[in-house]
């Protein structure tokens, strides 16, 4: 097996013009959402369906989830399966990238969004690196493989997503809920969408997402007058403090796992409609961003942000404190650090990096929690500059190319 894997990286570098060349291609669709007011990934699901026509993937499958606002009225899913030795009856390897990117936004300086330049090792474009650079090298995994005639220990099934930007709802969460029976318990899965720099961390678990919208609702009224009114501000600036407090105190565990090891809870955005400094406001609004320990339930922290509402309104005759949820992902169990999927990496990094790759959690949420809500386990893993959602954003030749070693790796070994 060990020549297996240097022929394969190998071939893997023997490729890097065609993935250069690819990802530019890839670049230069936009496929932004329909949230965004965009036409989403029709156009580079079909051209991405053209590169590989030619390719000997033993199955190929599209499954389009309906969304009127997108352009063909869908969003496309794409999985395309390499098996292994066994056939069909082989384990199974996921690689699951999305097809979707974040708008172009300000301040590009380097080239224009969705013109792509190649200077100094490096890919410039949206969505270069979030997430086309993954989508590449897992391609080019396995098109070396094809090369060189090798069956994997494992099928790849690679999976192309979309809306992973906007919250899976026609993608991964989609596929899911639709077609149950693509998915099995004893998969493997690698979801390359985050990582560091080296490629050392792996990502097994993430912290639950909640935000909160607080609407207080008092009576505007002349700030040389504020008996004659109830001012909103000060109803909020009471109750954000002891939401603060409140939350802190009492979800305070600790566990290493992550960075940082406990849950956050941070007011972001406020907002009143006082547009001068003598009008004492009648309505606040403020924002919460909870990223709670999945030691914790997210009900529980809603129930006593709404308790201590009650309790503030009785404070401030007329006050009414509301509670919206803008956003909220429950975190599942992690990925043991024991897993096969977690144990395969590791092992495949020290084989063809020589670095010892540790396990970790995150404060954000990414669609490996759709897999590890069946039980399946999966991890987050890939080397990044992070880059992802800025200006001149980029993705690294040497990441694409090395990332492919590691991804056909896996299925190998």
């Amino acid at each position: 097996m060990e020549m297996d894997i240097e022929a394969v990286s190998k071939e893997v570098e023997r490729l890097e013009d065609e993935m250069v060349k690819t990802l530019v291609e890839l670049i230069k669709i936009p496929a932004i959402s329909p949230e965004y007011g965009y036409e989403g990934e029709f156009d580079k699901a079909q051209k991405l369906l053209e590169i590989i026509k030619d390719w000997p993937f033993d199955k190929v499958e599209r499954y389009d989830a309906p969304d009127e606002r997108a352009k063909n009225g869908i969003r496309a899913n794409i999985l395309a399966y390499y098996y292994g030795e066994q056939g069909e009856d082989s384990p199974r390897l996921w690689i699951l990238t999305h097809l979707d990117v974040v708008p172009p936004g300000e301040g590009w300086t380097v080239t224009e969004p969705f013109k792509p330049v190649v200077k100094d090792g490096k890919i410039y474009g949206r969505g270069s690196e979030d997430n086309t650079q993954s989508l590449v090298s897992s391609l080019y995994a396995v098109k070396a493989l094809m090369n060189l005639g090798v069956r994997p220990k494992r099928t790849i099934i690679l999976a192309f997503v979309s809306d992973e930007e906007t919250g899976s709802k026609y993608g991964l969460e989609w596929l899911i809920k639709e077609h149950p029976e693509l998915f099995q318990k004893n998969d493997l899965v690698l979801v390359p969408d985050g990582g560091n720099e080296d490629g050392t961390f792996i990502e097994v678990a993430e912290k639950s997402i909640l935000w909160m919208r607080i609407k207080v609702r008092g009576k505007q009224v002349h700030a040389s007058m504020p008996n004659k009114g109830l001012n909103a501000h000060r109803v909020a600036l009471d109750y954000a403090y002891h939401l603060d407090k409140l939350l802190h105190e009492k979800y305070n565990a600790v566990d290493e796992l992550f960075d940082p090891p406990e849950s956050t809870f941070e007011p972001t955005m406020v907002k009143n409609p006082a547009d001068s400094p003598n009008i004492a406001p009648g309505e606040h609004e403020l924002v919460f961003d909870c990223r709670v320990l999945p030691v914790y339930k997210l009900d529980d922290v809603l129930k006593d942000a709404e308790g201590l509402a009650k309790k503030i309104e009785a404070n401030y005759e007329g006050a009414k404190i509301k509670i919206e949820v803008i956003q909220r992902l429950d975190a599942p169990e992690p990925t043991s650090k024991d897993s096969e999927i977690v144990k395969l990496l590791q092992k495949a990094i020290k084989e063809l990096r020589g670095k010892e790759a540790h396990v970790g959690g995150i404060g954000g949420g990414t669609f490996a929690a759709h897999f590890r809500a069946l039980g399946i386990p999966a991890v987050v893993w890939a080397t990044l500059d992070e880059m992802a959602h800025q200006p001149n954003e980029y993705a690294k030749i040497e990441n694409i190319v090395e990332d492919a070693k590691i991804m056909a790796t896996l299925a190998i070994l």
